[in-house]
Order: structure tokens, then sequence, then C-alpha cells
């Protein structure tokens, strides 16, 4: 239960951190990524603060000899660039570019009830399953 209720706030603080920082209006992310237009460089302050308290928390963190919540750390092994992830990254940035979301505000967005944040959670979770499928399909070809 420790963990639910942990999770439930972290997700809350995450919510009012990105409505804070204007990341859930996607007019100020697509100034943002607008660089030969009207650029608007705040955001850029806003995920480096982000970057400089996430390599500090890990730093911290990682000196235990295991997670409060959790029975290990479930740190990622894998440092090489292959096609899924060059992918991966290249329709996530199209798809932030396009809608001025990305999924952490999208959901922050579609607690408020907007259309808009609707229509992409829902297309972002047909991605996700049409990913799946795919995915199988390619697993079963090996």
């Amino acid at each position: 239960m420790n963990k639910i209720i942990s999770a439930f706030a972290i997700g809350i603080l995450f919510g009012v951190g990105l409505t804070i920082a204007q990341m859930v209006n996607p007019a100020k992310v697509l100034s943002f990524l607008d660089l030969a237009g009207n650029w608007d460089p705040s955001l850029a302050f806003v995920m480096g603060g982000g970057a400089g308290v996430a390599a500090v928390g890990y730093r911290l963190v990682l000196r235990r000899s295991r997670p409060i919540l959790a029975d290990a750390f479930q740190v990622p092994t894998r440092t090489d660039l292959d096609a899924r992830l060059i992918l991966g990254g290249a329709l996530f940035g199209i798809g932030w570019g396009i809608a001025g979301l990305c999924p952490g505000p999208a959901l922050a967005v579609l607690a408020l009830g907007r259309s808009e944040a609707m229509i992409f959670v829902l297309a972002m979770v047909s991605g996700f399953a049409l990913f799946e499928l795919y995915d199988r399909v390619l697993t079963k070809r090996k």
C-alpha cells in the first residue's frame, strides 16, 4: 500500500510541477520548439533544473543498498544506441512538435478534462497498442 500511496503523491507532485512550469501549455511548448520564429527559451531552464535535480538525486539515492519501497534498484544497463531507441526518440520528438504535449504533461492536462489532451492520450495509447502488436509479430519471426 505504501508503494501506491507514494506513487500517487509523486505523480501529483510531478503534475503540479509540470503545471507551474507551463509544460502543460501546448502554445508555450511549441514556442520553445520554434527556434527560427518566436522562440521562448524559458522551458530550457525548466528542463535544465529538472536534469540537475535528477542528477543529484541519482547520486544520493544510488548510495543506498536498496530503495525504500522496493527490493532492488531498476537501473538501465544498456548504453548502446540501436534503431528502436533512435526511432522511438524521433517519434517522440515529432509528436511533441506536432501536439505541443508529451506523455507526462498530457496526463496532467487530461485531469483538467481538455479535449485535445483526450485525443492525444487516445492516440498515444493506440500507438502503444500498435507497437505491442508489431513487436509481437517481429518477435515471432525471429
